[in-house]
């Protein structure tokens, strides 16, 4: 199969995948992922079944974005190719069987075939951790509002039709260079890139916020 799209949603760090037995599988296009843990397979396997002109959309555990090792060698393979399009850092507890962070990737296999703007050596960086709606004690969501949010950036950035000019956001996302992120050391984490966002002055004086207050 060589799909255009691919939307997944794999295990998290998966450490019972018959690695060992897959060792010469042609899917390894980047490095052979370690056979204690998941992901990289994943992410290969995912890729491997795109089109020329694919785009791929999966979740991952935060791990994926930092791991060193065998990981981090394929992640630096696949970040050098220039089809790693869009990072997004989600919010705790959006998952009922796990309180593990994540993240979602997109790639984009050909980010120059003239459908959007060339952005061949560069990635988006949204922030959306503290984007979410509280459901429960023990569960986040998005509402239909926050994800249109997350979404029209991304849209912006690819420089889609009817969405307006893509512009960084301190704390929420950014656009960086293949440079940027070798000075990272291929480290993927979005809160690295879009940084803290402005805190705005509290010019009242304490005495009378806290008589206020009270």
């Amino acid at each position: 199969l060589k799909a255009d799209f691919v939307i997944a949603n794999p295990p998290f760090n998966d450490s019972d995948w018959s690695g060992e037995l897959l060792r010469k599988d042609g899917r390894w296009k980047y490095g052979i992922p370690p056979a204690s843990n998941a992901n990289y397979a994943w992410i290969q396997h995912f890729i491997y079944h795109l089109s020329d002109d694919g785009i791929a959309a999966f979740i991952m555990a935060n791990g994926s974005l930092s791991a060193g090792g065998k990981e981090g060698e394929i992640r630096k393979k696949i970040i050098e190719e220039g089809i790693v399009d869009c990072i997004i850092a989600l919010p705790n507890k959006m998952f009922y069987t796990t309180q593990i962070p994540a993240c979602i990737w997109v790639i984009d296999k050909n980010k120059e075939n003239g459908r959007f703007r060339s952005r061949k050596w560069e990635t988006l960086f949204i922030d959306a951790r503290e984007i979410y709606t509280p459901v429960s004690r023990n569960q986040n969501e998005f509402s239909e509002e926050q994800i249109k949010k997350i979404a029209d950036v991304y849209r912006s950035y690819r420089g889609e039709e009817g969405y307006p000019e893509y512009k960084d956001e301190k704390g929420f996302c950014k656009v960086a260079t293949i440079e940027e992120i070798r000075e990272q050391d291929y480290v993927l984490t979005p809160g690295r890139y879009v940084g803290i966002a402005d805190v705005e002055e509290d010019l009242e004086l304490f005495e009378e916020k806290m008589e206020r207050l009270t």
